[in-house]
């Protein structure tokens, strides 16, 4: 994923705040005094009888964080999500525990950060605190119009009003243009619906043309600039291509392939050596992170180009294989996702609106209630 840590460099501009790449996550966890006082916080936070270990119910904040850091929706908001959200249960109880001791707890917990450190390492997050400066260069740059123009074209449909089309626009606006994501409820509760409340034209919900839009949209981004000014946004920004090498590199390294294979084998429910074959698609996901895949549920595009590498080995029809066909299933799946991203490449880019600090990628490693971050900008 060298194309990713490239992109990830390009967007580090003056508003950049840190960069999590997973380096605290790996310098606690290699510190045994100070990750041993850690989870003994955790540990006490979570235990809340008292009793010395955790419930599968005491558990289920761990995994909501865990969740959370590595890009889950909350639970509940998808099946796929859920499954993912189930696993990270199993991994701490092994698919039958009721619950679990302190070392059990510590043991889990290490593996998953180191997992996550390994993948911030890949992929980092850049925080970047958007405070209207890149906003108002790019409204001053020789960009603006051609840009705006493209944009315009796209927005008008004949009968469009200033209103729609303004909001049309700033929906295509990014943080490379210097604006927060005007998906984000709080963006557009705090920042959007003000401004335009402030801009008030009498022709805002009037048919408009291109010159009138270049004008007003011009004083929109100019008081949004002036309310970023006085109070700054911080954005986590992301940026994945999924090209398919992690899965070369694999198939192409006969020894570390049958060494994964292995061990997703001796991870999943047997009778009689046989698994049924919906266990393929737990092997698979537990594969991810080696493969440079992001897990089942976190990126549509992605979840197409291997559900559609499971029907094309029937790898869902219900029946059991033992050991040497789940491993070809297993494999014949690997390469026809490897195909099919090579050919056709994934790029992905996300943008989240933080409310709290993010020196690292979870609440999980937050030693105390964090503080806000961003304010309501007064009106």
């Amino acid at each position: 994923m060298e194309n990713g840590h490239q992109q990830q460099q390009q967007v580090r501009r003056r508003n950049c705040e840190v960069v999590v790449d997973g380096s605290e996550i790996l310098q606690l966890v290699e510190n045994k005094e100070a990750f041993g006082k850690f989870v003994e916080q955790k540990f006490r936070l979570l235990d809340a009888d008292g009793d010395g270990r955790l419930s599968v119910r005491e558990l289920q904040p761990a995994v909501a964080d865990i969740g959370a850091a590595i890009g889950l929706p909350a639970r509940g908001s998808s099946a796929q999500a859920d499954h993912i959200y189930s696993e990270v249960l199993n991994e701490f109880t092994e698919g039958k525990k009721e619950s679990v001791s302190k070392s059990e707890f510590q043991r889990v917990l290490s593996d998953i950060l180191l997992g996550m450190a390994a993948g911030l390492k890949r992929d980092p997050i850049v925080i970047l605190r958007i405070n209207g400066e890149d906003l108002n260069e790019f409204v001053e740059s020789p960009r603006y119009e051609p840009e705006m123009a493209a944009i315009f074209s796209q927005a008008e449909s004949g009968n469009s009003t200033l209103h729609q089309c303004m909001l049309a626009a700033l929906h295509q606006l990014t943080v490379d243009h210097g604006i927060p994501p005007a998906s984000d409820s709080w963006v557009t509760e705090n920042i959007i619906e003000p401004a335009l409340q402030e801009l008030h034209g009498d022709n805002l919900e009037q048919p408009v043309t291109q010159e009138v839009f270049f004008q007003e949209f011009r004083k929109l981004l100019a008081i949004i600039t002036r309310r970023l000014q006085g109070h700054p946004v911080i954005v986590a920004h992301t940026e994945n291509t999924f090209d398919g090498n992690g899965i070369k590199k694999l198939l192409s390294n006969k020894l570390e392939l049958d060494k994964l294979l292995d061990c997703v084998w001796r991870g999943v429910p047997k009778e009689k050596d046989r698994t049924a074959k919906q266990y393929i698609r737990v092997a698979f996901d537990r594969m991810a992170d080696s493969i440079n895949l992001p897990p089942y549920g976190a990126v549509e595009q992605v979840d197409a180009v291997v559900n559609e590498a499971f029907k094309m080995v029937k790898a869902e029809d219900g029946k059991a294989v033992d050991e040497t066909e789940f491993k070809k299933l297993l494999t014949e799946i690997l390469g026809a996702v490897m195909l099919q991203l090579d050919g056709n490449p994934i790029s992905v880019s996300t943008n989240n609106v933080l409310h709290e600090p993010m020196s690292t990628s979870s609440t999980l490693l937050s030693p105390s209630p964090p503080s806000p971050m961003v304010s309501s900008p007064s009106e």
